[in-house]
């Protein structure tokens, strides 16, 4: 078994996929025509997102993320060096700041920013550090 995807639900998928693309560097790898569904490339499991209208014709009821009391977060891996980097472009983008880059006690550094639209909370960090 493999893990594949993870699918986002989302009001607007192609606008979705423009933010995340213009924040985060990643590429699409495909939008369906009828724009409910698309996914972006992010190594060997896809980003995906699916439109909260599709979901329902499909007789299920999506709920919406809560950014004062998330359940889950989608992390984004980058080398310890570009955190920073990385957590500024999200900003510029229009992401909104969660935490500051910071170093961990376990040796990785983590930010987090929040879906200015859909409230999805997003993390930026780097590999956690190789234990001895």
């Amino acid at each position: 078994m493999i893990f594949r995807y993870t699918i986002l639900y989302v009001d607007d998928v192609a606008a979705t996929m423009t933010r995340f693309e213009r924040a985060f560097g990643l590429e699409r790898a495909m939008l369906h025509e009828s724009q409910d569904y698309g996914e972006l490339a992010t190594g060997q499991t896809k980003l995906a997102f699916s439109s909260r209208s599709l979901m329902e014709s499909l007789g299920k009821t999506p709920g919406r993320a809560d950014r004062a009391r998330p359940v889950f977060e989608v992390a984004l891996e980058v080398p310890a060096d570009q955190v920073s980097g990385a957590y500024e472009r999200a900003l510029e983008a229009g992401f909104e700041a969660a935490q500051a880059p910071r170093a961990e006690p376990w040796g990785q550094t983590t930010s987090y920013v929040v879906d200015p639209v859909d409230g999805f909370l997003i993390e930026i960090c780097s590999p956690v550090a190789a234990q001895s």
